[in-house]
């Protein structure tokens, strides 16, 4: 901050200072993400900068309470274009909210917040839960969550993340 004198008045005026941009991890279009809470082993996500919010594939869901709280039961097939294995999960519920797909379809879908790791970077993801069975991912991380963290590279694929060895028997490959 400067101070000048003007005549008799002192004057207090503000020096813009230029902010230092945080450096942020670069990531490929696709890495694998750790949601401890929810699932033993990571899951293949889609990082999708055009999408504003992330949703993870989900079916039999089910609202319920939990010591006068509201939480959510759900079933997740964390491996692409496989209905095993299946996986039981119970998370505090955060709300719903209207979710606007690419098509323009808009729908009132659950939302839950988990922690998450995509290389080294743990953070709380707010996820929407979807039924994305005929979708090519099961995880879709949208700019919301890596805002101020990540920047994607489109070129590349798994830049900061392998894939877990016991997941080549379901996957057949890492791609």
């Amino acid at each position: 901050m400067e101070r000048r004198h003007r005549g008799c008045e002192l004057v207090k005026t503000t020096v813009k200072r230029k902010r230092t941009p945080t450096p942020r991890t670069v990531i490929g279009w696709r890495e694998w993400v750790h949601l401890p809470d929810l699932l033993p082993q990571p899951i293949k996500a889609k990082l999708d900068t055009g999408a504003r919010t992330s949703a993870l594939h989900a079916y039999q869901v089910e609202p319920y309470e939990r010591d006068g709280t509201p939480w959510i039961s759900f079933s997740i097939h964390p491996v692409q274009r496989h209905a095993h294995p299946e996986i039981q999960c119970h998370a505090p519920l955060l709300g719903q909210r209207l979710i606007t797909s690419s098509n323009g379809h808009q729908q009132l879908r659950y939302v839950i917040r988990a922690e998450s790791r995509i290389g080294d970077i743990r953070f709380a993801m707010d996820l929407s839960l979807a039924d994305r069975d005929q979708m090519g991912f099961r995880l879709l991380i949208g700019r919301e969550a890596m805002r101020r963290r990540f920047l994607v590279d489109p070129n590349r694929s798994f830049q900061v993340s392998q894939p877990d060895p016991a997941l080549r028997n379901h996957t057949g490959n890492d791609r």
